[in-house]
């Protein structure tokens, strides 16, 4: 594929995507790249940088986003109503042939949604992007461990999440004896159960352990797992969502522990959004359930592409 080719592809994208939220009267809007504040997730590393001028003699440290989710938390609790946005995130650490530090990413928000709407609403937009009838199968995340290794990964215990990983072939290093319950379950279905999963149609894997929550809400019903989902297609992690956390507080103590865990695990502690917290407790955040969908991995199986870098003009080893 020669660079226009390239280029034509990724504009009819964005143009189709648009279309899709205008038809359904999503407002796009657009918000800061730089922040004062980072996402606290001890799985994402973002990029520092330091501002130097007026204002502030001393500097000021600033982050590229990871995801512009706190800023359009923020429009939403401010009450900007259904929105979208279509922004280049950064997360260091992360490259490969499904990663790249810099990257598209396609984030929604949508009051008055729980995360099975949503779920209903990103499969229209996927299947519509992959111009395919694709089935469509909800699972939920214990149901998809049982169905490979007859266990609960609710109850299941660190013993016998370990003999899974050698029974399945995994190698394991002496490091892997300190991994946690969730660290295991992540090297379980990141080695055995995504490679397979998702050939024939896309997966939505929903319901994940308490402990997994992010910044999705607990199940009133079941307060053992969160509200949130993830959508696989071809083997392939392309969107991550949320019945959105409402409650302030509780916000606020899920940003300490991760601080905490990066803390244990020697990772850099970052900055809580106070200006998101305050947001929630002031104004308040809408019922609503949220997205984050990799653009440029759903061009890439649009386009049967085998990296990142075959749809990206600048990937890192250009840029």
């Amino acid at each position: 594929m020669n660079i226009r080719q390239q280029l034509d592809h990724q504009a009819r994208l964005l143009s189709e995507v648009r279309q899709f939220f205008s038809a359904r009267e999503v407002l796009e809007v657009v918000t800061p790249i730089l922040g004062r504040a980072a996402g606290t997730d001890p799985a994402l590393e973002p990029f520092e940088c330091l501002y130097e001028g007026p204002g502030y003699p001393a500097g000021l440290t600033l982050y590229l986003q990871t995801s512009p989710e706190f800023h359009m938390k923020r429009l939403l609790a401010a009450g900007s109503g259904a929105i979208y946005q279509l922004s280049h995130a950064f997360r260091n650490g992360e490259c490969g042939s499904w990663h790249n530090p810099e990257f598209t990413l396609l984030e929604w928000y949508r009051p008055g949604f729980d995360h099975h709407q949503l779920m209903d609403e990103v499969a229209d937009l996927v299947t519509q992007s992959l111009a395919a009838s694709l089935p469509v199968t909800k699972i939920s995340y214990s149901e998809l461990f049982q169905d490979y290794f007859s266990w609960d990964p609710l109850d299941v215990g660190e013993e016998e999440l370990r003999q899974s990983a050698v029974h399945s072939g995994i190698t394991l290093s002496d490091s892997d004896a300190s991994l946690d319950r969730d660290q295991w379950l992540n090297l379980l279905i990141s080695h055995v159960i995504e490679p397979d999963l998702a050939r024939d149609g896309l997966v939505f894997v929903h319901d994940y352990p308490a402990s997994q929550a992010a910044l999705a809400r607990l199940n009133p019903d079941d307060p053992r797992v969160a509200s949130r989902f993830e959508l696989y297609y071809q083997g392939v992690e392309l969107a991550n969502g949320f019945h959105e956390l409402a409650d302030a507080s509780e916000q606020l103590e899920r940003f300490r522990e991760d601080n905490a865990k990066r803390a244990k695990n020697n990772q850099q502690e970052l900055p809580v959004d106070m200006q998101l917290i305050s947001a929630m407790e002031v104004q308040g955040l809408p019922d609503c359930a949220g997205v984050a969908l990799g653009l440029d991995r759903l061009l890439m199986l649009q386009q049967d592409a085998e990296s990142l870098g075959d749809v990206m003009a600048f990937p890192l080893d250009l840029a």
